[in-house]
């Protein structure tokens, strides 16, 4: 009898992602456009220039934003342009929309650096659980980008796996 335990995942040559290592680091936080809303309900411009002018851009530096707004208020585009615009010099990167939003333009954001050639031919498991809130949208883009690489792409863990794609 053989000594030791023998982890035959590592021996199948099967490549386990977990997009969780693909997290970046860095606060996420959000701008809720209501704040410079006429009683937090009709938009100004004058108004809505002052309150520009003078909220603190400095909170927001090197930080993942999204911009959003809470209350049910008819937003002209060009508002959340301005917005864009003083929060952008600051911000890692800034998304009009949810946190979820945000989450899968910086996933996309870090797909598009990454070599998925790593994975030509290969046997792929993309893990689902993690320790941080990736999006679902993130796992579909995922497996967009790997689909033109993978051999064979299955999803969860290696004794439980779902096939997805084979070449």
């Amino acid at each position: 009898m053989e000594d030791g335990i023998v982890n035959r995942v590592e021996q199948s040559g099967l490549v386990q992602i977990n997009l969780d290592e693909f997290y970046p680091s860095g606060e996420r936080i959000s701008f809720d456009l209501k704040d410079g809303l006429h009683e937090g309900l009709i938009l100004i411009e004058k108004e809505f220039r002052d309150f520009v002018h003078q909220t603190d851009w400095s909170d927001y530096e090197g930080k993942y934003v999204h911009v959003f707004c809470s209350q049910d208020a008819i937003i002209p585009l060009w508002a959340f342009m301005l917005l864009t615009s003083h929060l952008k010099p600051v911000a890692k990167k800034v998304v009009m929309g949810t946190r979820a939003d945000l989450e899968t333009a910086i996933f996309n954001d870090i797909f598009d650096a990454h070599d998925f050639s790593q994975y030509d031919n290969k046997n792929v498991i993309v893990k689902g659980c993690g320790k941080h809130p990736i999006p679902e949208p993130v796992f579909v883009e995922f497996t967009n980008r790997l689909q033109d690489h993978a051999k064979k792409i299955m999803f969860g863990e290696a004794c439980s796996a779902v096939p997805l794609f084979k070449r």
